[in-house]
């Protein structure tokens, strides 16, 4: 991962090629799944990494290259979840996740 992304201390950036296969993750994103595996996800798929319903949705969002955004809070942490697919010359390249920290106290602006 590019080094200006790689340190980020409020998201997790997760990329899986047009395979479904995990290519690169951020330090913050080994440290979310280090349970898991973390930097060893790398190489893996992305489908054998979620339970079924999670399977279904991650096969949605390649085949039909939507985006999917919803937020988690877990142990106290309020998360947004931004994933969405990649292009690479207007051609689908892959999947990749945003999981980004939500501030406790965080300010909402309507501008016009």
């Amino acid at each position: 991962m590019d080094s200006k992304f790689n340190e980020l201390p409020f998201m997790a950036i997760t990329v899986a090629d047009k395979d479904g296969e995990i290519i690169d993750m951020n330090e913050r994103s080994a440290n979310t799944f280090e349970n898991s595996g973390g930097k060893a996800l790398i190489g893996k798929k992305l489908l054998d990494c979620h339970p079924e319903k999670a399977r279904n949705i991650i096969k949605s969002l390649a085949e039909e290259q939507k985006t999917n955004v919803y937020t988690i809070e877990k142990n106290g942490v309020k998360k947004l979840i931004y994933q969405t697919p990649c292009f690479k010359n207007g051609v689908f390249d892959g999947l990749i996740e945003f999981s980004i920290i939500i501030p406790e106290d965080i300010p909402h602006y309507v501008r016009n």
